[in-house]
C-alpha cells in the first residue's frame, strides 16, 4: 500500500506541464502570438520492484477568450517490466481538450482520450490495442506571475472500465488526478 501512495504521489506532483495558461488580461484585439500556447513536460513517472514507468507530453492550444482555451496534448508512456522475461511497452495518447476559467483561480475541464497502449495477456504475450476515454473535471491554477503558476486538476473517466469488465483495462481506477506548473515561452 505505502508503494502505491508513493506511485500516485510522484507521478501527481511529477506531472510537470510547461505552457501559458492563466486568467491574463489579453488585449483588445489580441494577436494570434497572444492565443497561442505550447508546452511539454513529464507527465508521470513511477518506480517499484514490478515494473519502471515515465510518461513524456507536448501540448499545444489556443485561447478562444480570456476564460476559454482548446488544445490537444500528445503523450508517450513507457513501462519496463522486471518480470522473467523482462518485457517492455510503449504506449502513445492524444487528447483534445477544453478548459474554462469560471470564477478566479477555479476552471473546468473536459478532455477526450484515445489511448493506444500495450498489455500483456494471458499468454505472456505483448498485445495492442486502443482505448477511449472522456474525461470531465474541474481544477485551480495559482498563478506565479503573468505566466507562470501551479495547478491541481481532478478528473472522473467516464470509460473506466473495471478489471472484471476489462482484464486489460489501461487504468486501475476512474479518478485521474494532476498537478503541475506551467511556465510560459
Amino acid at each position: 500500500m505505502k508503494k502505491l501512495i508513493l506511485t500516485l504521489f510522484i507521478a501527481s506532483i511529477s506531472s510537470v506541464v510547461f505552457a501559458q495558461w492563466g486568467e491574463e488580461e489579453m488585449s483588445e484585439k489580441p494577436s494570434w502570438k497572444e492565443r497561442v500556447f505550447v508546452g511539454g513536460g513529464l507527465a508521470g513517472l513511477s518506480f517499484s520492484s514490478y515494473s519502471d514507468y515515465f510518461a513524456v507530453a507536448v501540448l499545444g492550444g489556443y485561447k478562444i477568450t480570456p476564460k476559454l482555451a482548446g488544445g490537444v496534448q500528445i503523450q508517450y508512456r513507457f513501462t519496463n517490466y522486471k518480470t522473467v522475461p523482462k518485457i517492455k511497452t510503449n504506449d502513445y495518447a492524444v487528447s483534445p481538450f477544453l478548459r474554462y476559467n469560471f470564477y478566479g483561480p477555479l476552471f473546468l475541464h473536459a478532455e477526450y482520450e484515445y489511448l493506444n497502449y500495450q498489455y500483456i495477456d494471458y499468454s505472456g504475450e505483448v498485445s495492442r490495442r486502443g482505448f477511449d476515454s472522456f474525461m470531465l473535471g474541474g481544477g485551480f491554477f495559482q498563478p506565479a506571475g503573468r505566466k507562470a503558476g501551479f495547478y491541481l486538476l481532478a478528473l472522473y473517466n467516464f470509460n473506466y472500465q473495471s478489471a472484471s469488465q476489462n482484464p486489460y483495462s489501461p487504468y486501475t481506477s476512474p479518478f485521474v488526478i494532476r498537478a503541475g506548473i506551467t511556465v510560459g515561452f
